[in-house]
């Protein structure tokens, strides 16, 4: 069995090492950036199972950088700062953090948050039908790929969007409450808020809707949550 292997991007060097000495106690195995541009140029060489990634960095930020991987791949990314308002949280989450740690932590919560994401990550991977289509066609879900077409048109949706966007489209008669696409789409340990899920759905609508202010794809059941708002 492979080992997994994770991207630790840290700036400060007495944090890096101390991350990785517990990272690889669990017995991952570990590299180690300590700005931006060194982080992409690992990024560039190897493809890991996660990256540990502060927001700011010298040379490229944090942010900068979540960009970048998502623009090419959906590795798991845990996000570290010192922002620790809400609304920074929700915006860490809204580029493409699977998650957020906000600064001080301890080591033994940054283990456990990787096993978390770890596992999750494992469970996305369960096959599943490659191709859904919506809508007469104008709605695709390339699962394989992990692709959404609006009109043959590629969707550029960041990874938690898409894990949301399989959610609802999984059971497009069910309405799914907040609590219930935080569990399925991101897993039951994933702390997450309500907040976030209604600002990625607002998101998701500006990129898949002919018109976001009236929506035909994801419907709000008000007082309860979303569902899909078309069916095969």
């Amino acid at each position: 069995m492979n080992k997994i292997e994770i991207l630790i991007v840290e700036d400060e060097k007495g944090i890096n090492d101390i991350e990785k000495k517990y990272l690889e106690k669990e017995g991952y195995e570990v590299d180690q950036a300590f700005d931006g541009k060194d982080a992409l140029e690992q990024l560039s060489k190897k493809d890991y199972d996660l990256v540990i990634l502060d927001r700011m960095l010298p040379k490229v930020s944090g942010e900068e950088i979540m960009h970048q991987i998502r623009a090419s791949s959906d590795t798991a990314v845990i996000m570290i700062s010192a922002k620790v308002e809400e609304d920074n949280i929700i915006e860490g989450l809204k580029i493409g953090a699977d998650d957020y740690i906000t600064k001080p932590f301890s080591p033994r919560e940054m283990v456990e948050r990787v096993k978390t994401v770890l596992r999750r990550t494992e469970r996305n991977k369960m096959p599943r039908a490659s191709l859904l289509v919506f809508d007469q066609g104008r709605f695709q879900i390339d699962h394989e790929n992990k692709m959404v077409y609006k009109d043959d048109e590629l969707v550029n949706l960041t990874s938690n969007e898409f894990k949301i966007v399989t959610t609802l489209f999984s059971n497009p008669k069910k309405i799914f409450t907040r609590d219930e696409i935080i569990e399925i789409a991101f897993g039951i340990d994933y702390d997450a808020f309500d907040r976030a899920i209604d600002t990625h759905i607002k998101n998701i609508r500006h990129k898949i809707e002919d018109d976001p202010k009236n929506p035909r794809y994801i419907k709000t059941i008000y007082g309860m949550g979303y569902k899909a708002g078309v069916e095969k």
